[in-house]
């Protein structure tokens, strides 16, 4: 409250001065006897019972002036306009009916003088804003060091909002040198007095002609393939790329400079946001009991905060590494407090417990995320791949049926299709489970494939940032390998939707968008970090490792391939395996893993089970030699 009336004070302060301003003016800079004090104090009294009134009623108290803007200005000159309007009319009927005569000195007030204070309160008030406005920002103290040379990419509204909250910063850190855009007509503009020095095609030239430190990409509606096109401009550059929020956000107030954030590589990717059938989803989750293997990884961690915001009854978190189920735990009960959690520790390959689990909580939804997933360590322990992917998805989707689950949702990967390695061969013979499981049981059982997801634990992303920290060199296995990437959020709501949508035994493929190559990636994670790739980074080419493939391939389209009302997400058509042949080779690859066979023996029991598989020892020697003449130094 103590704020509002030293500002209503000041407006009794600055109405007085107005009046006084504008006799002074009238009486050609002289203070006549025959207006003052009487007359200025008798019209004074009058006005203000107005204006103050007028201004109130247009929150005229409640500003912030160091942050006035122009509609602070507008709402002055409103406040003048009507507060004078409202004058002169109360002043002309009161000399009609005859109520001037009770103060005989208003009858010398001239006309004159009123259009002056309408002028005057104008003038005063606004001068005495963006006085205050332009103080603080003249005034701001400077940041220890020196100023960040700041190039801001985009002269539009949200390039002139973003400069504007630079110039209210309290403390001085970036020093704007100038704007970059590819309107034609905007260069040699000045905004705020800063110039639009040229288009996007010479922001490199501009960027080491003016040293400039940092670029702020300020085009909050700009595609993937616009802010990839700026970073590839400017590769070559030391610099450090930043990105402002959402511009009504900014124009808010609600997201300050301070907030503004580095680019990453998600924003080069192209991935769209998911658009999902909440309230589907919410009748799948909503007052049951849903279980969540894997729940320390990746994309098991994510499905859990996922799943949290559709309140279930009881989320159970199901993990052998005993570090990651204690941080998610810890995160869940924090952000979602109204939620049971229970985490349980269990290894999916050990039946009892698994047994013993939905027995004790009797789980109405699985998801199940467990998996050895790491390429090369599964083709140098295939028997351990074996027991996990194989015999551990088994015995979870076994339980679920035994135990009255109502839908088993399996997270499967691209690296099933036509595969090439043990991981990927032993996911594929996980999915045929889950296919002959639901010609038999009650409970419906769903698959759902796709590729690497952004940022996982062990992905090439942090890998890549780790190398660059060092210093380098970044390894890169071969210069065309490519990858389909999702992020690990969009994967997680995909999984959740197309768990809606299973009728029991389909194999779900998400929509990857394009593959990206991994020596793309490896450029722009090297140039987004603010150094030279293959001046201060060294890309380095190491060769395919085993199970490796140059291209994965989990295509949308196709004969085998059909639509559903979702536009990413598709289903794979196949008939599922005869199960007592499957159960056969199960066992035998389990005989195998528990005596820790030698690879070719299991690599020979896969190819029974997965034809299509390719994985045999010969053909990696001779793939590798191939790929050995490409390997060279960037």
């Amino acid at each position: 409250m103590v704020r509002p009336i030293k500002l209503f004070l000041l407006h009794i302060a600055f109405f007085s001065l107005s009046l006084f301003l504008s006799f002074l003016g009238y009486d050609n800079m002289q203070m006549g006897d025959w207006w003052f004090p009487e007359l200025f104090l008798y019209w004074l009294g009058f006005s203000l019972a107005i204006k103050l009134t007028v201004f109130g009623f247009l929150h005229q108290y409640q500003g912030w002036w160091r942050y006035a803007s122009v509609s602070d200005l507008l709402s002055i000159i409103k406040g003048s306009h009507f507060s004078t309007l409202i004058i002169v009319v109360v002043w002309f009927f009161a000399q009609e009916f005859g109520v001037i005569k009770y103060i005989p000195v208003l009858k010398q007030m001239p006309h004159a003088v009123m259009l002056m204070d309408w002028a005057a309160t104008i003038v005063v008030i606004c001068g005495v804003r963006l006085a205050i406005r332009l103080y603080y920002e003249e005034t701001q103290t400077v940041a220890g060091g020196r100023l960040t040379r700041l190039l801001i990419v985009g002269a539009g509204n949200a390039g002139e909002v973003l400069l504007r909250e630079i110039h209210r910063m309290g403390e001085t850190r970036y020093e704007v040198v100038g704007f970059i855009d590819d309107d034609p007509h905007k260069t040699g503009v000045r905004i705020h007095g800063v110039p639009v020095l040229a288009n996007c095609e010479k922001i490199k030239e501009i960027a080491k002609k003016r040293n400039i430190d940092e670029i702020v990409i300020a085009m909050p509606s700009a595609t993937h393939k616009q802010m990839r096109r700026v970073v590839e401009l400017c590769r070559g550059t030391n610099l450090r790329f930043s990105t402002v929020p959402d511009l009504m956000a900014i124009a808010s107030g609600q997201v300050k400079v301070s907030q503004i954030r580095d680019v990453n590589i998600n924003d080069l990717l192209g991935r769209e946001p998911v658009r999902l059938d909440t309230e589907q989803i919410s009748r799948f989750i909503k007052d049951k009991v849903i279980l969540i293997t894997g729940a320390g990884g990746s994309i098991g961690s994510e499905m859990c905060r996922q799943v949290s915001q559709f309140q279930p009854r009881r989320l159970l978190l199901l993990e052998q590494a005993e570090n990651g189920l204690f941080f998610i735990e810890r995160e869940l009960r924090r952000n979602f407090p109204q939620i049971d959690y229970q985490a349980i520790i269990c290894d999916i390959a050990d039946r009892k417990r698994v047994d013993w689990v939905f027995e004790n909580y009797g789980p109405k939804v699985v998801f199940h995320a467990a998996a050895h997933k790491h390429v090369p360590l599964m083709e140098l322990n295939p028997g351990e791949a074996i027991k996990n992917n194989v015999i551990g998805t088994r015995n979870i989707a076994e339980a679920a049926d035994q135990y009255g689950s109502s839908h088993f949702v399996m997270i499967s990967t691209d690296k099933a299709v036509n595969p090439t390695s043990i991981m990927g061969s032993s996911k594929r013979i996980a999915e045929m489970v889950i296919q002959c499981l639901n010609k038999r049981s009650r409970t419906d059982y769903v698959t759902v494939r796709f590729g690497n997801v952004l940022g996982s634990n062990g992905s090439v992303i942090p890998i890549f940032r780790d190398q660059i920290a060092a210093g380098g060199p970044v390894t890169v296995t071969h210069p065309e390998m490519q990858r389909y990437f999702m992020t690990i959020p969009e994967a997680s709501q995909l999984v959740l939707q197309a768990a809606t949508m299973g009728q029991g035994g389909e194999v779900f493929v998400l929509d990857m968008g394009e593959p990206v190559k991994i020596v793309d990636l490896a450029r722009d994670l090297i140039t987004l970090s603010g150094f030279r790739p293959g001046e201060d980074i060294e890309i380095q080419f190491t060769g395919m490792r085993p199970g490796e493939k140059l291209f994965e391939e989990l295509a949308m389209t196709g004969e085998d391939m059909q639509p559903t009302r979702h536009p990413k997400i598709g289903i794979w058509k196949n008939d599922p395996p005869d199960e007592t042949t499957l159960r056969t080779a199960i066992l035998d690859l389990l005989a195998a893993a528990e005596r820790n066979a030698d690879r070719k023996v299991i690599v020979a029991l896969i190819k029974k089970t997965v034809p299509e598989y390719v994985g045999d020892i010969d053909s990696m020697k001779l793939h590798h030699e191939h790929v050995a003449k490409h390997n060279h130094t960037c």
